[in-house]
């Protein structure tokens, strides 16, 4: 079996692509911002590069991780995140059809709207913001595509091994809490994230590639973990592990106003019990929050 990663050198690429060095299926991990260490620069919106370099490699499973991830930037490159997140999936899926590849598309709890939590995979999608209409319109690009096998799995924040704290929006919260200059920071205490450890995601998705099952596996699937934070909670956490004095970041529980209320769903709790009853090998396997991130920084 053949696995292709696309956005091999984000922070979940990453994760998924190290998780398959571990299995013997030859992976071709493809990347447009990062070179070296085996990454293949490809620019995914080069349908004739795509097509060349996917006929050739000839995939079973191809992983798409690549996409615009920060509703700020998505909202300043509406035509960019269009073509990224939405007109590369549907011609990946396009592809899984003629190539008979089994398409994972990654999408996010943000095509959801926030207000009745917990979402079902058929739960009805209404995003906030430029960002979760692109995700959502990816989905509907890939699933639309009749004969291609296409799977969309919906995550919430992600993190864990980064290149660097920016690269993840729960990371980023190490600096914040590190940073012991006298700065001030307002944090979030409103809205309720669950983050999810790439590495948990990867390996089920190795289990998942793997997974003989007699029935077709859902078109639809939530991966999540199950804890409760808000940002402000998550500040709490990495100063307990780190030792450090948290005075400096301000809880803010008010809901946002004026344009951001429009941005940031307050709960996108995904349902995974589908997931769940699938019987992949070993369930979704989890990791805690605070156990994950206190060996982490003890590295």
């Amino acid at each position: 079996m053949k696995i292709l990663i696309t956005g091999a050198s984000g922070v979940l690429g990453s994760a998924v692509r190290e998780a398959f060095k571990s299995t013997p299926h030859p992976v071709l991990a493809l990347s447009n911002t990062r070179t070296g260490d085996g990454l293949v620069p490809l620019d995914l919106a080069n349908t004739q590069e795509v097509d060349k370099v996917l006929t050739e490699f000839k995939p079973n499973w191809v992983i798409h991780c690549a996409a615009e991830r920060r509703p700020d930037v998505a909202e300043k490159n509406p035509e960019g995140v269009q073509k990224l997140n939405v007109d590369v999936s549907g011609h990946l899926a396009s592809l899984a059809k003629s190539l008979k590849y089994t398409l994972v598309y990654v999408s996010t709890d943000y095509v959801f709207d926030g207000t009745s939590p917990p979402y079902t995979p058929s739960a009805r999608t209404n995003p906030l913001q430029l960002y979760g209409r692109t995700k959502r319109d990816g989905e509907q690009a890939v699933l639309s595509v009749n004969g291609a096998k296409v799977i969309v799995l919906r995550v919430p924040v992600l993190y864990g091994p980064a290149p660097k704290n920016s690269d993840s929006a729960v990371n980023i919260l190490l600096d914040v809490v590190q940073d012991q200059s006298g700065k001030q920071y307002k944090m979030d205490h409103y809205a309720t994230r669950y983050p999810t450890n790439v590495v948990d995601i990867a390996n089920f998705l190795v289990r998942l590639s793997e997974f003989k099952r007699s029935t077709a596996i859902p078109p639809i699937l939530h991966y999540s973990a199950a804890e409760p934070f808000t940002k402000y909670e998550i500040c709490l956490v990495f100063a307990k592990i780190l030792n450090l004095p948290h005075g400096h970041i301000v809880p803010d529980s008010e809901a946002p106003k004026g344009d951001s209320a429009t941005t940031r769903p307050r709960d996108c709790q995904l349902y995974t019990k589908e997931t769940e009853d699938l019987g992949v090998e070993g369930g979704l396997g989890l990791t805690l929050f605070e156990e994950w991130w206190s060996e982490y920084l003890k590295k």
